[in-house]
Order: C-alpha cells, then sequence, then structure tokens
C-alpha cells in the first residue's frame, strides 16, 4: 500500500508538468489565438463562394448581351437598315466595286513588231516603238468622255484612284507592273465610243504611228463583255462628310 502511494506521489506531478509543457508549446505555435477557429475558411466555403461569383458575372453577361441586342438589333427600323443597304449598293455600282456586264468595246495597245527580216523601221527611235503612258490615258479619257459605265484594263477595274503609270517598257497599275499587250475594255454606247476614239487628238496621233512605225492598235465590238469589280479601297487618311443616307 506505501508502495502504491509513492508511485502516484511521483506520477501525477509528472502527468501536470507534461500537461503544462502541452499547453505551453500551443500557445506559443498559435501566438495566442484559436488554433480551430469557428470562422476559419474552409475548402466547401470557397467553392461555394467561386460558384456564386460566377453566378453574378454570368449575370452580368446576360444582361450586357440584351443590352447590346437591344441597341443594334431590336432598337434598329428594318426599314432604316434596308435603306441604308439599298444606298450602299447604289454607291458600290457607282464606285466600280461590283462587277458588270452589257454590251461594249475592247481596245487593244501593243508595241511595234519587227518586220519580216527582223528589222525596225529605220528612221524610228526606241521612244517610237512603244506605247507611251499618255497613249493608254487617251484611250481611256476618250472612253469615259463617250459616256463608258464600265472600264477594265488587263484584269483590273479602273476606278477614280487608278492611276497607269509607265516603268520603262511596261505599266504599272495599281502597285501591279503589266507588258503589252494592253487590253482595255469597256462597256457602254458604243458608237458613241467609237466616234470619241476617232476625235480624240492624242488616239489619233498615235495611229499616225500605228502607220509608220509598226504600233499595235485594234476595235473590238462585242455584244457582252464583263469587267471585274474593284477590291474595296483602303483610304487610310479618308474622314466621314455626314451621315449615310445624304
Amino acid at each position: 500500500m506505501a508502495r502504491q502511494r509513492s508511485a502516484w506521489r511521483f506520477g501525477v506531478p509528472a502527468v501536470c508538468l507534461c500537461a503544462g509543457l502541452l499547453l505551453a508549446t500551443t500557445h506559443t505555435v498559435s501566438g495566442g489565438d484559436e488554433i480551430r477557429r469557428s470562422d476559419a475558411p474552409r475548402l466547401v466555403d470557397l467553392v461555394r463562394e467561386a460558384q456564386q461569383s460566377a453566378d453574378r458575372l454570368t449575370a452580368r453577361r446576360d444582361a450586357l448581351a440584351g443590352e447590346l441586342e437591344t441597341h443594334h438589333g431590336g432598337a434598329v427600323d428594318d426599314g432604316a437598315v434596308t435603306g441604308i443597304t439599298q444606298r450602299a449598293d447604289e454607291l458600290a455600282v457607282a464606285a466600280g466595286m461590283s462587277p458588270m456586264r452589257g454590251p461594249g468595246l475592247v481596245v487593244t495597245l501593243t508595241d511595234a513588231q519587227r518586220d519580216a527580216e527582223g528589222r525596225f523601221p529605220g528612221d524610228a527611235s526606241p521612244d517610237d516603238l512603244v506605247v507611251h503612258q499618255q497613249d493608254v490615258e487617251a484611250v481611256l479619257n476618250a472612253m469615259w468622255n463617250a459616256g463608258a459605265e464600265a472600264i477594265q484594263m488587263q484584269d483590273q477595274r479602273i476606278v477614280a484612284t487608278s492611276a497607269p503609270r509607265c516603268v520603262g517598257n511596261t505599266l504599272l497599275l495599281n502597285g501591279r507592273t503589266y507588258s503589252p499587250p494592253y487590253v482595255i475594255t469597256a462597256i457602254g454606247d458604243v458608237p458613241a465610243m467609237q466616234a470619241a476614239l476617232a476625235a480624240a487628238p492624242l488616239v489619233v496621233l498615235y495611229k499616225q504611228y500605228v502607220v509608220r512605225f509598226g504600233l499595235g492598235y485594234t476595235e473590238e465590238v462585242r455584244s457582252d463583255v464583263e469587267v471585274v469589280g474593284h477590291p474595296t479601297p483602303r483610304l487610310r487618311f479618308a474622314q466621314p462628310a455626314g451621315p449615310l443616307g445624304y
């Protein structure tokens, strides 16, 4: 019995000492706060919060999409859209952006050819034997003056911004170079275009070089020709002049 009292007398203080050390260590680690606080974030709470945030963003997205649809769809009068579209189509034709078909005239210009003996006329200079920019412009201007509805040169539509330029014995048109023969196709009143070509001073002068130095010139009347549309131009410095539909 005395031995049992001795064991409790030493065991109880040892247990208390260990418990005190454990409490002291816990206090040091937690910094004086509770280790398992009731407000500590949990994984399930984070997931729930993320889902709620996603729901709010989805609702906001749907609201903005509906507002955009109202401004660009439902709030626009169908008649206004139709009018703008028709106006755009009319301007595309006038600006040469749309392909066209109809009766027309095809004029072909080409450099002088050597004779049967492989020679050029002895009194000709190199400039007398090639088609120049002024010759091409003379044909184009005569056709426009005669009321041509559409003109194509080589494989490109001639529009207000087109400017054929001579580069040596080739022609530069909208950034592309071409060698003769130069084929000019025009849709319009054929007799009027032929009369304008016959009366144009520079075309008359060119025809004299045709006879003297062997330059090439032909006119071909066709009942149906097709001209391509010009690609939509990218004007870097253009600014709107007024509202659509003016």
